[in-house]
């Protein structure tokens, strides 16, 4: 069964209806009164876990409606079901595209996902905006330049665990468990950049698939091996699951987990807080369980947000803190294109952000693209998990630009 979201703002019959840029009537998804938009997410399914990054932005973008919209727009924001399989993501972009007529696709999740349909979207030139996903291939505007990015890339986050363990464990006997798509791989990617390809191959790698019920064996085989230094390149569900059998096998390699698995509602609390003791990651975001941004007035505004609109979502899920700012990145957008809403200049908007301030990144973090920079989040901030919440230590680091 196909699930839908839509967002659709009550009409404001007391406006009289601005005078609108002759771009809108050329424009699919786009009319004097409303933008029409959408995405996939896997509201079921093993990522299903993300669902609530898509439920808080349909939130954020009901508020704006409540608020008169964007420049007289409503905002009709219709999100589908994938499931996280590539398959059906392809069925319900093209349904969004050929049968909705949205103007842009926003913030769909998944590196497979996104790679079913690149192609796609970019021979039908429709902005494909600020993917869920960090694969370091959605900075390769040349290749597909209708398709930007938002978070930190998975490649550059390999790259800073690499520069932390040669620092602190300059002997140690690394393996990965990764996922086996572009996601997982770009982590081995980012990890030769700064070991070398020779060092790469005394690294040992197991993989799993996103259908896979356990990653148990995958983890007996490299404590076997004698790993003493964890990397788990792993999404949601399978970040607690690493983390659990980790605990069962009494093993204690120093652990580094991918930061789209730091959820404490969704990862540390499944897989048993206490279990993650120890764990380094990796933030750019304000984690809503950190003592640091209780009297925060930006994490103020976001749990008032959530109260209003959003009060059956998880205040303990980082992933509601990212659809917010995804969804906040969004209207600096739309409200950058003025009333000229062609596919052409909303892309050019996405693209020439100079160092724009979201306030839900950590502080001296912010969203930077231009025509030929399409990563708009470079920077980190590593991060210890101690049972309750994520202790960020240390200085911003950049990556490199591979």
């Amino acid at each position: 069964m196909l699930h839908r979201r839509t967002v659709l703002g009550a009409a404001a019959a007391a406006l009289a209806a601005p005078a609108f840029h002759a771009h809108a009537a050329q424009t699919p998804g786009i009319t004097d009164t409303e933008i029409k938009f959408g995405n996939t997410y896997p509201y079921s399914g093993p990522a299903s876990g993300y669902a609530t990054n898509a439920k808080a932005e349909a939130a954020y973008f009901r508020m704006l409606n409540e608020q008169g919209g964007i420049n007289g727009r409503k905002l009709n924001f219709i999100s589908y079901d994938d499931a996280a399989s590539p398959p059906k993501t392809v069925e319900q972009t093209r349904r969004l595209i050929e049968q909705d007529g949205v103007a842009f696709l926003f913030n769909p999740l998944g590196t497979a996902s996104n790679t079913a349909i690149v192609k796609y979207v970019n021979m039908k030139k429709v902005p494909h905006l600020f993917l869920a996903t960090g694969a370091d291939q959605w900075g390769l505007y040349k290749e597909h330049p209708w398709t930007i990015g938002w978070q930190p890339s998975y490649r550059t986050e390999a790259q800073i665990y690499g520069k932390y363990i040669q620092k602190t464990k300059p002997d140690a006997k690394i393996g990965i468990i990764y996922q086996n798509d572009d996601f997982g791989k770009d982590y081995i990617a980012g990890l030769q950049d700064v070991i070398g390809p020779e060092a790469m191959k005394s690294v040992r790698t197991v993989s799993y698939e996103l259908t896979d019920p356990t990653v148990d064996s995958q983890l007996v085989s490299l404590k076997a091996a004698g790993v003493d230094t964890l990397i788990a390149a792993a999404s949601i569900k399978f970040g607690a699951l690493v983390i659990r059998k980790v605990s069962d096998l009494d093993w204690k390699p120093l652990y580094l987990q991918s930061n789209v698995s730091t959820s404490v509602a969704g990862v540390m609390i499944p897989a048993g807080p206490e279990r993650g003791v120890g764990i380094i990651s990796s933030a750019y975001l304000k984690d809503p369980t950190d003592p640091a941004w209780v009297n925060d007035p930006d994490m103020v505004a976001w749990r008032a947000f959530m109260a209003k609109y959003y009060p059956e979502g998880d205040l303990n899920d980082v992933g509601n803190v990212y659809g917010y700012g995804l969804a906040k990145t969004m209207e600096h957008v739309l409200r950058a294109c003025g009333n000229d809403l062609s596919r052409e200049n909303i892309m050019k908007q996405a693209t020439s952000m100079d160092h724009v301030r979201n306030p839900i990144l950590l502080p001296g973090i912010t969203l930077a693209t231009s025509d030929t920079n399409y990563r708009p989040i470079r920077q980190l901030q590593l991060i210890k998990w101690n049972g309750k919440t994520w202790d960020r230590f240390g200085e911003i680091i950049e990556g490199a630009n591979v």
